[in-house]
């Protein structure tokens, strides 16, 4: 995958918030704040080149951008840390204001027509039978119309993070799949089995409020 484009985009947005929240979360003070930043703008910049290019409809490629640059953080830090602090330092990091509204605005169009064929095409595509670092997902539609789940076989951030030897804290990248909803406004997310946790599949309902 190459860094110009959304990769270097993602680092140029979100790199403050991820080194503000080493102090203010993890309590490195600024210095080692600054270190490990400046380390892991390198290893993300390696982590993305090593990564095969995603296919133009596949719409997991940010996905997998946000887990090179978190686990880019991680494996720089002296120690890694508990998996209650790597979530909040995740949910912190990500969820700026401009996400907010990003999550407001996406909130507006949910289980609207173009989202559901959005979300058809998707299942449709497997684009994980190609790509490792990609994902399979599955569509269903609750019966009774309250909203629909997206159930996916397999996880491009459970591989690269497995890869890594980050396998204990996929779940705080997991975790914000309910922060998000929260913030989009229309939905309940709910969850019963995640890959990272040994489910047989991760499940992300999502449910009209």
């Amino acid at each position: 995958m190459k860094y110009a484009g959304m990769p270097m985009g993602m680092w140029m947005i979100f790199h403050k918030s991820f080194q503000r929240n080493l102090t203010e979360v993890l309590k490195y003070d600024e210095e080692e704040s600054r270190k490990i930043t400046a380390l892991a703008k390198k290893k993300y910049r390696e982590l993305i080149e090593r990564l095969p290019e995603f296919e133009k409809a596949d719409r997991f490629k940010m996905n997998i951008v946000n887990c090179a640059m978190l686990s880019a953080f991680f494996l720089n830090m002296p120690t890694q840390p508990e998996l209650s602090d790597a979530t909040e330092y995740y949910k912190k990091s990500m969820m700026t204001g401009m996400m907010q509204r990003f999550c407001r605005m996406s909130g507006k169009k949910k289980y609207s027509e173009s989202d559901i064929k959005a979300m058809k095409d998707t299942a449709k595509l497997k684009a994980g039978d190609r790509n490792p670092y990609s994902w399979n997902m599955d569509f269903y539609e609750y019966e009774d119309g309250s909203g629909y789940e997206a159930r996916f076989t397999s996880c491009g951030i459970c591989r690269l993070m497995g890869e890594l030897g980050l396998t204990s804290l996929i779940p705080a990248m997991c975790r914000l799949d309910y922060t998000m909803s929260e913030a989009g406004g229309v939905t309940d997310f709910v969850r019963e089995y995640t890959l990272a946790s040994g489910g047989p599949y991760c499940d992300c309902g999502y449910k009209k409020k």
